[in-house]
């Protein structure tokens, strides 16, 4: 019995062949770490910088991390300041950053036909933000199939434009990059200094960016979910919506929540812009519902812009903050606390003030300790927020709207600028590279925290104490 015990505890630590010994909540943190690292030494090597121009490392530091946490946020121009060596690596970094560092270990390991242990199995779930571990090998092939398959056609479509534009070599490889930016709501790319602003007329280019975008940040069982329920929906002779309703409560939920914030965004910016000559006010009806569609699908972690941020009115700077807040949704590339995890927050306070003793979704109650679980991220990310806008502000001379918008950008992993980040300083600089990790790590991290200890208290029943809120 002790020695099934120390061989399960071993177990838990072998990820990757034990060449790491750490405690399990510790490996996900540590591994976008150790990709940051590795990721920096490369971009610091001086091929991969263009010819005439010299790379700190501070820079490539910089770099790694906004590709590896797939932020977008730059303070070098990613198309010139690069060779092409260095493109190359921020474009895998993209990539891992992306679908996760333990994912891409994972499925090397699977691919090699390497062994799998139940720790393995745990720390993949984990990196995932599932529970599952029944095929869960199967799932992260899906993973991999549709998201190669996903980025594939983007490129294809996008490689229409640029290939006639570029030429075959320049045109190609744009395309990839853009496609896997896009789809890994990175927000970065090698056309030029003003990301998609002199594309904002080009309607097959837009659209196959929020079509990336939204795929993106839709989540992975959400995809499958769609996918099963559209094979029997075909089977069964169903409609489209009688389809919509035999998904899982979950797929449901983050399907509508994404329809409700791209809609309430496009309506919010489309009126605040609507007169803005800088923006979108010389544009036909057409041109500004587009752009403000583009818009309001890239704050929510994309980062591309086809209107210049810095022009913005600050009502769309405010829903900018609350979209890029609350991010995609769970399971997928996007950042920010999470559509999901945002929803049940308001939940959990309209219950409380109908005086539910339960919050329902689509007849479901919600699990008592999800409802905890989502407050605790959604105030650990907000108190973060302030925190790392209060120590921008100390820099000095830096707006409040322009500082709170490069942060909330950098925790939400969203990479909009309004053209600070290239002009900060050292210390600001490491301030968005500390905000950029802890975006990407701090809701997958927080979630293994609190959720998977059981702290002794547990165990005991205090009394009830008097307390007065309100």
């Amino acid at each position: 019995m002790q020695d099934g015990f120390q061989k399960e505890k071993k177990e838990k630590n072998r990820f990757l062949g034990g060449i790491f010994r750490v405690p399990p909540g510790l490996v996900i943190p540590l591994s976008f770490l150790g990709a940051i690292a590795v990721g920096t030494l490369l971009l610091w090597l001086p091929f991969a910088t263009a010819p005439g121009e010299e790379t700190g490392l501070l820079t490539a530091l910089f770099t790694a991390t906004t590709s590896v946490c797939v932020t977008g946020l730059v303070v070098v121009d990613t198309f010139s300041h690069w060779s092409a060596f260095g493109q190359v690596v921020i474009l895998l970094l993209i990539q891992v950053g992306g679908l996760g560092v333990i994912a891409v270990a994972s499925m090397i390991l699977v691919l090699g036909k390497k062994k799998f242990s139940l720790g393995d199995r745990k720390l993949l779930g984990d990196s995932l933000n599932i529970d599952k571990r029944r095929g869960l090998l199967t799932f992260l092939r899906r993973i991999f199939k549709g998201v190669f398959l996903v980025e594939g056609i983007g490129a294809l479509l996008y490689a229409i434009k640029f290939i006639p534009r570029y030429g075959f070599l320049r045109g190609l490889w744009s395309s990839i990059f853009q496609a896997v930016s896009a789809f890994c709501n990175a927000g970065m790319d090698v056309l030029g200094p003003s990301s998609m602003i002199e594309f904002r007329n080009s309607r097959l280019l837009m659209y196959v960016t929020i079509a990336l975008i939204v795929l993106g940040g839709l989540g992975f069982i959400v995809w499958f979910d769609i996918v099963d329920g559209i094979r029997e929906g075909i089977r069964l002779h169903f409609s489209p919506y009688r389809i919509y309703q035999h998904l899982p409560v979950h797929s449901r939920l983050v399907l509508s929540l994404t329809l409700v914030f791209i809609l309430g965004g496009t309506i919010c910016i489309f009126a605040a812009e609507y007169g803005n000559p800088a923006t979108i006010g010389n544009m036909d009806i057409f041109g500004k519902l587009r752009n403000s569609l583009f818009q309001s699908v890239t704050f929510r972690t994309a980062g591309f812009a086809s209107i210049p941020q810095e022009k913005l009115t600050d009502i769309s700077c405010l829903v900018g903050y609350l979209l890029m807040f609350i991010g995609g949704s769970p399971v997928g590339t996007a950042g920010g606390i999470k559509t999901v995890t945002a929803f049940l927050v308001f939940m959990n306070v309209l219950s409380y003030m109908k005086q539910k003793k339960e919050s329902v979704v689509f007849h479901r109650r919600v699990p008592e300790e999800l409802m905890r679980k989502a407050a605790a991220v959604a105030f650990v990310s907000l108190g973060a927020v302030f925190l790392m806008t209060i120590l921008l502000l100390s820099r000095g001379g830096i707006p409040l709207t322009d500082a709170m918008y490069e942060v909330v950008s950098a925790l939400a992993t969203v990479g909009l600028s309004r053209g600070l980040t290239p002009a900060l300083d050292i210390g600001g600089r490491i301030i968005i590279i500390v905000s950029m990790y802890l975006g990407r790590i701090g809701p997958i991290s927080m979630a293994i925290f609190f959720v998977k200890r059981e702290p002794k208290e547990n165990k005991l029943r205090h009394a009830d104490g008097k307390f007065y809120v309100g």
